[in-house]
C-alpha cells in the first residue's frame, strides 16, 4: 500500500467565491457513525494472507492480506467486479459451490484455517451466518423460517423462546409476534429481510456476513437495517459489503477498499479511509474520480 499521507479537506475552508468546500462523500455520514462507541482493539477473528481466488483461468482476488476485528463491523467497498462479495463469499466457503472457482492462500477464522481438509463446511456457516442481497425467506411461516436452522441442527429445546430471542434481535418480534404462522412471503421487502436475520442469528453464529443487504430496499428499510447492524455488533462481528460509500461511513468502525484487479488496496479504521487515505487511488475512488 502507498504510504503517503492525502491532507484532508478543512472543513472551515471557502473557495475563492466564497461558496463553502464541498465535504468528501461520506466525512459527514463518519462524523455521525452509529459505531464510534464501539472498542477499537478487539481480537482479531477473521484473517486472510496471501489470499488468491481464481475463476477458471481469471483471478478474482490477489494476495489479500486483511484482519477483521471482533464485534465490530467491517464494511467492504469498492466497484463492481473488484472482489469484494468473492471474498465475502471466501469467509465460510460458499464459493465451494461453484466449480471454477480455486482458492489458493489461507482464510482463519478463530485461528483455524478455513480450508483444511478437516473443516466441514456445512458446521462452518454454523459459525458463520450469512445475508444475500434479495431477500429470500422459506415458503413457509414466520415462525418456522426462524426455527429451520435450529430444527436442522437437533435444537429442538426451548425453540419458542429462541425464536422469539431471534425476532426480537432482528427488530422484528413487535411485527409479527401476533402473525407467527402467516407465511414469511407475506411480509414487506424490508421485514422480510429483517426475517432472514433473525434466522441467520437464531442459531447463534459467532460472525454475520451481509452482501448488499439493503440495496432492493427503500430508504425506511434501508435505515431500519443500518440500525440493526449498529445493534447486531454488539453480540456478533458483522462483515458487509456494500456499494454504498455513505452506508458504509455511517455503519463501519473499518473499512477495506478493493478496487479493480481484486486488490485490497487499504483497509483501516472507517474514519481515516475516508478523511485521509494514505492511497491515492483511494482518494481517487472515494471522491469519485473513477468508480
Amino acid at each position: 500500500m502507498t504510504q503517503e499521507n492525502m491532507s484532508s479537506p478543512d472543513p472551515d475552508a471557502e473557495t475563492e467565491n466564497d461558496t463553502l468546500v464541498s465535504p468528501r462523500p461520506g466525512s459527514e455520514a463518519v462524523n455521525a457513525g452509529r459505531g464510534s462507541g464501539r472498542k477499537s482493539d478487539s481480537r482479531t477473528v477473521i484473517e486472510s494472507r496471501n489470499l488468491d481466488v481464481y475463476y477458471g483461468n481469471d483471478q478474482a482476488l490477489q494476495n489479500i492480506d486483511i484482519a477483521i476485528p471482533q464485534n465490530q463491523v467491517t464494511a467492504m467497498i469498492g466497484p463492481s467486479g473488484c472482489g469484494k462479495s468473492t471474498f465475502l463469499r471466501c469467509i465460510n466457503r460458499m464459493n465451494d459451490l461453484i466449480d471454477s472457482c480455486r482458492v489458493d492462500g489461507d482464510l482463519f477464522f478463530e485461528g483455524k484455517n478455513v480450508y483444511d481438509d478437516d473443516v466441514d463446511p456445512v458446521s462452518l456457516r454454523r459459525h458463520i451466518g450469512m445475508v444475500f442481497q434479495a431477500p429470500n425467506p422459506f415458503p413457509k411461516s414466520i415462525y418456522d423460517n426462524v426455527a429451520y436452522g435450529l430444527k436442522v441442527q437437533g435444537k429442538t429445546e426451548n425453540v419458542d423462546e429462541k425464536v422469539e430471542q431471534a425476532l426480537k434481535g432482528a427488530a422484528l418480534w413487535d411485527e409479527v409476534k401476533n402473525r407467527l404462522d402467516e407465511s414469511g412471503l407475506e411480509l414487506s421487502g424490508g421485514q422480510q429481510q429483517r426475517l432472514c436475520i433473525a434466522r441467520a442469528i437464531a442459531v447463534d453464529p459467532e460472525v454475520i456476513l451481509m452482501d448488499e443487504p439493503a440495496s432492493a430496499l427503500d430508504p425506511v428499510a434501508t435505515s431500519q437495517i443500518e440500525d440493526l447492524i449498529d445493534d447486531l455488533a454488539e453480540e456478533y462481528t458483522v462483515i458487509i459489503v456494500t456499494h454504498n460509500m455513505q452506508q458504509a461511513a455511517r455503519i463501519s468502525d473499518k473499512t477495506a477498499v478493493f478496487l479493480t484487479g481484486g486488490e485490497l488496496v487499504e483497509f483501516d479504521d472507517t474514519q481515516k479511509i475516508f478523511e485521509n487515505p494514505q492511497s491515492q487511488r483511494v482518494e481517487d475512488y472515494i471522491t469519485g474520480k473513477f468508480g
